[in-house]
């Protein structure tokens, strides 16, 4: 990525429409960031707001981590906390696509999902549009230019898919936190929660046709912030270090707990840092399927492409897609507390 000067950048009101403008002449990446903020979402929502070239048009929200209702209530906040009341917030499906109570991770991230802060409410109101109209609006008005950062359940962009046949044609790159290849999950030993979630929209989502890079946990585990690391960010003097260290005290506990983890695995930032530099990452490429019923819900299967199939199958005939296959763990954590402690 082409590196900008620290401070080059201030918001300004567009049609109506908040983006975040830099003075400066290189050209932005233009993102949308899909997510149930949770904790780790919002790490990398802070990051998005702290990196300048980026181009944030809006959030869409999703359950997972919490609601979508509540989703929608922490997006709006954190879009305050950061200087951006004005950024679009778009509300998502309230449900998978089959139906039913969604699977609501409140025991990882709290009642509130920012580990029970209990912030005060924003005065921000979202979108009238709903999620999947503002992708297909955003992805329609600059087509070719607009990434999808999809950090929860696929529902949204299965739903915009749906709505335009050419949307998965038009969006520049999808970027996607789900799966476990070749990897135990963490629903189940078969899935993971973001595929879990909705496993007919990820199902849709992966055989679109759409440019795709998806980040499984078997990539984001390896990915730890310490006990020390943390201790090191709230000693910093980073624009959100301190918000961060609060939030991260329930979740910290809560891998403990889980998996007998002193620290915590950084699955939305990580997937966050494969957008915006993913050289540092490998990749396999291949088609990707979900198991949609049955013992292995939620599962991912990427065919490698390391055999020639003689009849048709499921894999057939779709287009393959890059799954991370490897992550340069260091310089992905670097990256991620240098954002961090930025003032």
């Amino acid at each position: 990525m082409t590196t900008i000067m620290e401070n080059s950048y201030s918001p300004v009101n567009l049609e109506g429409e908040h983006e975040l403008d830099f003075v400066s002449s290189i050209k932005r990446d233009k993102v949308i960031i899909d997510t149930d903020p949770g904790i780790d979402d919002s790490m990398a929502i802070l990051m998005a707001f702290q990196s300048p070239q980026l181009q944030i048009l809006g959030l869409t929200t999703v359950f997972g981590n919490v609601t979508t209702e509540d989703a929608t209530r922490n997006a709006l906040l954190l879009c305050e906390i950061a200087g951006y009341p004005n950024l679009p917030v778009a509300q998502g499906s309230p449900e998978p696509l089959k139906g039913g109570e969604p699977r609501v991770a409140d025991f990882a991230h709290g009642s509130d999902g920012l580990g029970n802060l209990f912030l005060p409410s924003p005065n921000s109101k979202k979108s009238e549009k709903s999620a999947s109209e503002f992708m297909v609006e955003m992805v329609s008005k600059y087509p070719g230019e607009v990434s999808i950062l999809a950090l929860g359940p696929l529902t949204n962009l299965a739903l915009a898919v749906k709505r335009d046949s050419t949307f998965a044609k038009k969006v520049k790159k999808l970027v996607i936190l789900g799966g476990a290849f070749f990897a135990l999950g963490n629903v189940n030993p078969a899935a993971e929660a973001n595929i879990y979630g909705d496993p007919e929209a990820a199902d849709i989502v992966f055989t679109s046709g759409a440019d795709i890079t998806v980040v499984g946990i078997n990539i984001t585990t390896q990915v730890k912030l310490t006990d020390l690391d943390l201790d090191e960010l709230s000693q910093s003097k980073g624009r959100y270090a301190q918000l961060l260290c609060n939030m991260c005290k329930f979740y910290r506990d809560w891998h403990v707990k889980s998996d007998g983890v002193y620290g915590i695995f950084l699955h939305d930032p990580v997937s966050f840092v494969a957008l915006i530099e993913p050289d540092l990452f490998t990749y396999k490429k291949g088609v990707v399927r979900v198991e949609t019923q049955g013992t292995c819900l939620g599962h991912t299967l990427l065919d490698q492409g390391l055999k020639k199939w003689n009849t048709s199958n499921p894999w057939t005939d779709h287009s393959p897609i890059s799954v991370a296959w490897t992550v340069d763990v260091e310089k992905v954590l670097n990256y991620i507390k240098t954002l961090w402690m930025k003032p």
